[in-house]
């Protein structure tokens, strides 16, 4: 039992990181199709 909750455990942790550099890359292409700065900053 304790194997199976500790499966899970691995799955969601992997399903939330995935979902987060998901994200992040689809903002990284629209970054470049943009011509905008990733991350909402002026770095100049």
């Amino acid at each position: 039992m304790i194997l199976m909750q500790k499966r899970w455990g691995i799955v969601l942790i992997v399903a939330v990181v995935a979902f987060l550099l998901g994200r992040l890359a689809v903002r990284a292409f629209m970054n470049l199709l943009l011509g905008g700065t990733l991350f909402g900053g002026n770095f100049l």
